[in-house]
């Protein structure tokens, strides 16, 4: 885990500086600090600015939950882990994991947007500060989480002279200098479509936060503050001071303004202003004056946009967080707004700073500001076209689920993993509208099984369950969909260590299946079936029941990385009853689909078969080779069961070539992994053979005092470092170098008797889709 997930600043931070000390000083008396104020006053960027200066003083990073595209409460605690880079594989609820993982943790957690879910929010902070002695909270919203011991903290409007900067900071990088001998920002672009300067990805991009300052913060690169005006000679207008005041320092207002800059001098958009303010005070008399104030600079950058514009800013308020351009495209297109359209008027609404943009691992994606968002959905509700907009929302990311589904079986499968990780928000509000609509429950059960990848291939175990449990607790009345989330919820629960629930799941839909002639799903229930008796030690019934299912995938033309699967599972069967020949031509015809098909995650599994049957001829370079590629695989993808079993044989592998200390060094990494896994080895003795067999070469090398020493240095590690240390190769024990091989290994593991002839090897071939 990376010890922050902070983003990086885009821009340059302005002012705050008295601010800033504050809210540093106060965070380190209190536990608990909650940054308060209106919508747009800045809080986001000042919150995250402070966090990111005070990364030194937490050992286990500062991490970054963003809750405001949370719509369901009961996923606080899924976005927290997620945040925390806690991959549980366990059915425990997710604030137990929570608590364990951050009990003897000393980290700093970054809380934004969490006003609209603070009743499920503030229960869970104070019982994580309860059981978390080294966890500190710095919250960022509109109103305080109310647990004993938060200290708020709040924040005002900037005064004149930093809001003056912030104004003229930001017209300078969209080509509009506002005070004598400011050069416009070089890369300011002027927008083709004459509404401002489109920011040049290199250097002017113009963010602005969910809360208004106008830029992405973060420690990766922290650009210098701007100077304030008070603390030069630059003579400042008047218009500009009064423009500051009329806006009454909301840095959102500011940021708006800004971005008009290039059309309008300061003293027309002051003669504007005041019409705007004019309509507010009658229509709104209720309305604070700090409130009207941001309401104005909306509204007023609202009037402003193109009709074309407007109504893009009104659809792009459906989407629950970033997006890319195709997305646009799609939910937000039609006869308005014709989808070639689409790209100048993003365009538009980027160079306004209402929308933002930055890089992704997939590509460049959008965000549409929290408070400029809200102000779009009210004028997608006055046109009636709120729940047209979300089902069409829904029905791309359904789209885009399915489309992942069959490119994960692609050299694409990476891609998958990141553009899933990006859509994760999106997609649960489209499970969401799912759950909500009684008529769409099959449409839930589709999507909740369409996306076993995102749950069992990317480390999602426990939020795979969650919307999984939700789908399949309706009758839909559409029995393919049904099948789907129940063998998927199968497969979930087996991987979790709840058997029962996994039988269950298992059972209706092997008994549904057979009934109505779901030949396919009938397949994928027996599969399951088998993969629950593998773990469970019963090698025989596993090879004879997943072997059956791969006879049926054979027949039904189904080829995909589950069915691959089947096959190293078998083989995982034929090693641990002794056909480790059987077992090796297996993964290794596996292999090569795999590499043909650019397939990684179940390449990962055949390799550490592969390199347990290397370990057993002493070929331990082989073996270490092997694993290390697997090692980095599991890594990547998030998959604590891979991972752990790769670092334990890994172990056994390091003790064979000589260095136990370093053996059980790793033996000691594999605890903390294991714990996230949650039942050990599923309770088997097939699977935890490495492991034994490894602690006891190890305690007879160094003797039992230096076998605990080395075991506690490694559970000490973080995943992370434990994958980092098991990637950094062999190593001599005494000087730092290479070993020199030393066979350390007199027996196999339980369970590996020896040989025997290899059994037929069913083999799938055909079709893409996974069930």
């Amino acid at each position: 885990m990376r010890r922050s997930n902070l983003p990086a600043e885009l821009n340059r931070f302005v002012g705050r500086a008295a601010e800033q000390a504050a809210l540093a000083a106060l965070l380190g008396t209190s536990r608990l600090v909650t940054v308060v104020g209106v919508g747009g006053v800045g809080k986001t960027r000042l919150a995250l600015r402070v966090a990111a200066g005070a990364q030194k003083r937490y050992g286990d990073g500062v991490r970054l939950a963003e809750l405001a595209p949370l719509r369901d409460p009961d996923l606080v605690a899924h976005a927290l882990a997620e945040a925390l880079g806690l991959t549980d594989h366990t059915p425990r609820p997710p604030r137990e994991a929570l608590v364990e993982h951050l009990a003897e943790r000393r980290v700093l957690l970054v809380l934004d947007g969490f006003e609209h879910l603070v009743e499920s929010c503030a229960p869970l902070v104070r019982e994580l500060l309860a059981h978390a002695p080294g966890l500190t909270v710095l919250a960022a919203g509109r109103r305080p989480l109310r647990v004993a011991g938060e200290a708020v903290f709040p924040l005002a409007p900037m005064g004149e002279a930093d809001a003056v900067a912030l104004l003229a900071e930001r017209a300078a990088e969209a080509g509009a200098p506002l005070l004598p001998g400011t050069p416009a920002r070089a890369g300011a672009l002027a927008h083709p479509g004459g509404t401002g300067a489109l920011a040049h990805p290199g250097g002017t991009d113009v963010l602005a936060d969910p809360d208004g300052t106008g830029a992405l913060p973060g420690p990766a690169r922290m650009p210098s503050e701007a100077p304030s005006p008070s603390r030069t000679s630059v003579e400042v207008p008047e218009a500009v001071r009064e423009l500051c005041r009329r806006l009454d320092g909301i840095p959102l207002a500011l940021e708006l303004a800004a971005g008009r800059l290039p059309l309008l001098s300061a003293e027309q958009m002051l003669h504007r202003l005041d019409d705007r303010f004019r309509l507010l005070a009658d229509g709104e008399r209720g309305v604070l004056p700090r409130h009207r104030a941001l309401r104005t600079a909306i509204g007023w950058s609202h009037e402003l946009c193109t009709p074309r514009e407007r109504l893009l800013w009104a659809r792009l308020s459906v989407f629950a967080g970033p997006f890319d351009l195709e997305a646009v495209e799609y939910v937000c297109g039609g006869r308005e707004l014709p989808p070639e359209r689409i790209l100048d008027l993003l365009g538009g609404l980027l160079a306004q700073s209402l929308v933002s943009r930055e890089d992704a691992p997939a590509g460049p994606v959008y965000r549409m500001l929290g408070t400029v968002a809200a102000y779009g959905a009210e004028w997608l509700a006055a046109l009636g076209d709120t729940e047209r907009m979300r089902r069409r929302h829904r029905d791309w990311y359904m789209g885009l689920a399915t489309w992942c589904e069959l490119e994960w079986f692609s050299p694409r499968q990476r891609e998958v993993a990141a553009r899933t990780d990006v859509a994760l928000p999106n997609l649960r509000a489209a499970l969401e509208l799912c759950l909500e609509l009684p008529e769409d429950a099959h449409l839930a059960q589709h999507l909740a099984g369409t996306l076993w990848f995102a749950w069992a291939g990317c480390g999602r175990l426990s939020e795979g369950r969650y919307w999984l449990d939700r789908a399949l607790a309706l009758d839909s009345g559409h029995q393919e969909a049904r099948l789907k989330a129940l063998w998927v919820l199968g497969y979930v629960a087996i991987l979790q260590g709840d058997g029962t629930a996994a039988v269950a799941a298992l059972h209706e839909c092997g008994e549904r299946a057979g009934a109505s002639g779901n030949a396919l799903a009938e397949a994928y229930a027996t599969h399951r079936m088998g993969c629950l008796a593998l773990l469970t030690d019963d090698t025989a019934r596993a090879e004879e029941l997943i072997g059956r299912a791969l006879d049926s995938y054979r027949e039904l033309g189904e080829l995909n990385s589950n069915v691959l699967m089947g096959q190293v599972e078998v083989a995982m069967a034929r090693a641990f009853r002794g056909d480790l020949e059987g077992a090796a031509a297996l993964c290794r015809e596996v292999r090569e689909v795999c590499e043909e098909r650019g397939e990684l995650w179940t390449r990962a599994y055949a390799l550490y078969v592969l390199a347990y049957a290397a370990w057993t001829r002493d070929a331990y370079e082989e073996a270490r080779e092997l694993l290390t590629e697997c090692l980095s695989i599991n890594h990547a993808f998030h998959d604590l069961v891979g991972l752990v079993l790769a670092i334990e044989l890994l172990a056994l592998v390091t003790a064979g070539e000589g260095d136990p200390a370093e053996a059980a060094v790793l033996q000691g990494a594999a605890v903390p992994v294991w714990d996230a896994v949650g039942v050990r080895l599923f309770g088997s003795a097939s699977f935890g053979g490495p492991g034994r067999l490894c602690e006891a070469r190890a305690r007879e090398a160094l003797g039992a005092e230096a076998y605990e020493e080395a075991f506690r240095e490694g559970r000490g590690l973080s995943p992370d470092a434990a994958v980092e240390r098991a990637l950094a190769g062999r190593r001599d024990p005494a000087a730092g170098g290479p070993a020199a091989p030393r066979p350390f290994r007199t027996g196999r593991p339980a369970g590996v008797p020896g040989t025997r002839k290899p059994a037929g090897s069913p083999t799938g071939k055909g079709g893409e889709a996974a069930g």
